[in-house]
Formats: C-alpha cells, structure tokens, sequence
C-alpha cells in the first residue's frame, strides 16, 4: 500500500516527466500598489518563492508572466498580463503563483478561470494553498470553500440590488421597462403623475368597488376616453395605492421581472 509519500514522490516524478515532454510551466506574479513592495509582496519576492517551488519540484519554469500596478479586483482575463497568460496556455502546462490573492480577489472568477483550466488539462499550482490545486486532493477542499464564498458573493450583489431598488422605489424612480399607467418619466429618472391617468385610476377602483368586472371596467373607461385592456385594469388594480411598491412591477416598473 503507497504511502502518502509514496503518492507525493509518484506525483512530482510524473511531473517531471511532463516536463520532459515539452510541457511548459509558467509563473504569475501581480502587484497593485508600492506599499505591497514594502510589506514583503515585491515582485522580486514573488518570483524568487515560484522559483524555489519549482526547483523543489523538479519543474522548469519557462516564464514568468509579471503583472505591475493592476488591481486584484479586474479579472484575470482582464488584466494585461493575466490575458496573454491564458491564451499562451496548452494541454499539461503548468501555472505557478505564490499566493492565491495575486491571481485572484473574486470568488466567482476563480471558479471560473480554475474550472476552465482544468477542463484544458493545465494545473495551477497556489504554493500558499499547498500546491497543484486542479489535480491532487486539495481541489476538493479549495473548490468547495471557493464555491461557499462565491455563493455568499452572489447573495451580496443580490442584496446590493434589492437595497438599491427598494430606495429607488420610495423616491420614485423609475426602473426600466414598461412606464407604469398613470405615470410618466421626469428629471432624473422620477416618475411624475400624469393627472388624466391618475384621474382613470381612482374611476377604474370606484368601478370595481362597485362590482364591475374587469371588462366591463375596460369598456366603460374606453367609452370616457382611456383605452386600457382588461389585463391592464387588472395590473392598475393590483398596483393600486402603491404605484412603487412590489405589486406595481406587475405593471412594467421592474425592468429585470419584465412586464406581465
């Protein structure tokens, strides 16, 4: 029965072989600001740790992509150097960084790049999460905690918008879609009362009080003037009273639910 270091010893030989065989290994270093060079992330010190790394594991390192003033936040495939490092890349390559943090600050993004590495056969080495984090036991470990931050990111922007939407509501500003009846767009994205629609407003609630159906409703306010679909009475029902309220995305104010 191999032992753990048996395995580990039975990995970096085929490593080594891989590298015989003309795979390349590159490394990858970023830094966004000077102060990082000061408290010991220089990109000197970065390159000299992936360069011990692969010595240590027999790998030989073929080039170093290096990444200067580019913040962690702009996806790898948006920075200069990170977009020449994935297309440069092929089948058994190797990708060393030091650190986590510089190649990634989002959680959804590294899902991304990391699911997309593998699925092209490239390993990418973290030395600061203990190496080959597509091919050996760590994936599952660093997979899984990516995913949990990715899914509690996910839920934070969701809640960003739901804040931003729900204060731009109570100060009456328009969302996208459909205008909603009885409203139209003022400075600044406001929705400002249309007095004749309004005035069609409280005719069509007066109507429904009074038992009318919602095409009788239509017909008779047609009849007045307004034209609006027994549908339409029925969305300027549900939003009645609150036209920026939950309801009134029933009648287009929401841009993302889309009319009904």
């Amino acid at each position: 029965m191999l032992t753990r270091a048996d395995e580990d010893v039975s990995y970096f030989r085929k490593l080594t072989y891989l590298q015989q065989g003309c795979m390349a290994v590159y490394g990858y270093i970023r830094v966004s600001t000077d102060r990082q060079a000061e408290d010991g992330e220089s990109l000197g010190t970065q390159q000299r740790i992936i360069e011990g790394y692969a010595m240590m594991n027999g790998l030989k390192l073929d080039k170093v992509f290096i990444e200067r003033g580019v913040s962690g936040s702009r996806p790898v495939g948006e920075r200069p150097e990170g977009a020449r490092l994935l297309s440069t890349l092929d089948s058994g390559d190797v990708v060393i960084t030091p650190k986590l943090d510089r190649l990634f600050r989002s959680a959804l993004d590294s899902l991304d790049v990391l699911a997309k590495l593998k699925e092209r056969g490239v390993s990418l080495h973290m030395i600061d999460l203990g190496g080959d984090v597509t091919g050996n036991g760590i994936s599952k470990l660093v997979f899984t905690i990516l995913s949990a931050v990715a899914e509690a990111e996910r839920d934070r922007i969701r809640e960003r918008i739901r804040d931003v939407k729900t204060d731009q509501r109570k100060r009456q500003r328009y969302l996208g879609g459909i205008v909603p009846f009885g409203w139209r767009i003022g400075e600044r994205g406001a929705l400002v009362e249309l007095p004749e629609q309004q005035r069609a407003i409280q005719r069509i609630i007066e109507l429904r009080q009074n038992g009318l159906s919602l095409r009788a409703i239509s017909a008779l306010i047609a009849a007045e003037g307004v034209k609006l679909s027994h549908e339409g009475v029925k969305n300027v029902l549900a939003a009645a009273g609150n036209p920026m309220g939950d309801s009134a995305t029933k009648i287009g104010i929401d841009k993302e639910l889309g009319p009904s």
